[in-house]
């Protein structure tokens, strides 16, 4: 399982998860109480309930970088360019824009 949380403007939104059913978004519980609350992207509006899908989210694949960068990325971090949800855990920790991945580590990979 991978999993990442995701910031909005340095707050913590939200929680991306890969598992073997997909992949999940949910809001923070906290983050949806402020007044400041805006939505990851106009596709993940503001919600208490998670969001599923069988491939990662567009928004967050549109934040993985194109071109001969990801074949950087790809090569230095050894990341099968298959693997979305990995590409994203290496190469957006600090983005363009609002929106920042913070990867969680899990005792799955070794910790």
């Amino acid at each position: 399982m991978k999993r990442a949380k995701i910031y909005m403007h340095n707050s913590w939104a939200g929680t991306l998860t890969e598992d073997s059913e997909g992949f999940h978004f949910v809001y923070e519980k906290d983050y949806l109480k402020r007044d400041d609350a805006e939505p990851i992207s106009l596709t993940l509006p503001l919600s208490a309930n998670p969001y599923r899908s069988n491939f990662l989210f567009p928004f967050f694949d549109g934040l993985i970088p194109e071109g001969w960068l990801l074949d950087i990325a790809q090569k230095n971090w050894k990341v099968d360019f298959r693997d979305r949800m990995g590409i994203l855990l290496v190469t957006c920790r600090d983005c363009i824009g609002a929106v920042s991945v913070e990867p969680i580590e899990t005792l799955e990979d070794g910790n």
